[in-house]
């Protein structure tokens, strides 16, 4: 497996995820890619959790080609690595397959000849699975703590990639700071609320 860095990283705070977000850029992905509608911490610890079910290698190659129903059964444990195991379990394959297909099967592949921060958006942004504030969330990730910089890394991946803020998982260095990005996001959410109650008291009242 390609090693993205010498440091490890703490974004599951368990000590055999952080090992393998470390060392394995696939993992580290398809933590990313389980990074919604439930905790951080427990998204990117679900690749260590499906690396042991598993039969044979976490890799792209071995996962795209694994039967879906057993791939099912390896995501939904229990426990389940996501709350919506099926669904995930296919996105997580759907993955796997553009990595093999496009990257030979080298995650590291996405980021490792980038010339620029705008064209590691682009290939993060055509990953089955990410979003646009996805893929900039990753572009921040990879460039705060990973060190993959390209020209222009931060431009790409705004907001998320303002030095000394605690906006997502990017930021995630240790427990302190993974209660704040929490506390971010839910002030985030309260403004969301905000902001679609007001037209629904405004239809009400008018």
């Amino acid at each position: 497996m390609t090693s993205t860095r010498s440091k490890k990283l703490c974004l599951a705070q368990q000590p055999d995820a952080d090992e393998m977000l470390s060392r394995d850029p696939f993992a580290l992905l398809v933590g990313m890619l389980l990074d919604q509608q439930i905790p951080m911490e427990r998204a990117f610890a679900g690749p260590v959790a499906i690396a042991k079910r598993m039969a044979g290698p976490f890799d792209p190659s071995t996962v795209a080609h694994y039967d879906p129903d057993a791939f099912v059964e390896v995501v939904a444990g229990p426990p389940a690595v996501h709350r919506f195991p099926t669904a995930m379990a296919a996105r997580i394959q759907t993955l796997a397959k553009h990595l093999d297909e496009e990257y030979g099967g080298n995650a590291s592949g996405l980021w490792s000849d980038v010339k620029s921060g705008d064209d590691l958006l682009a290939r993060l942004s055509a990953l089955p699975g990410f979003g646009a504030q996805k893929a900039k969330i990753f572009v921040a990730l990879l460039g705060k703590q990973l060190k993959v910089r390209p020209r222009g890394w931060r431009e790409a991946s705004e907001p998320y990639g303002e030095d000394g803020a605690y906006k997502s998982v990017a930021d995630v260095i240790d427990v302190a700071s993974l209660v704040k990005v929490r506390q971010f996001k839910q002030e985030q959410q309260l403004v969301q609320q905000r902001v679609v109650a007001r037209p629904l008291r405004r239809t009400r009242n008018g």
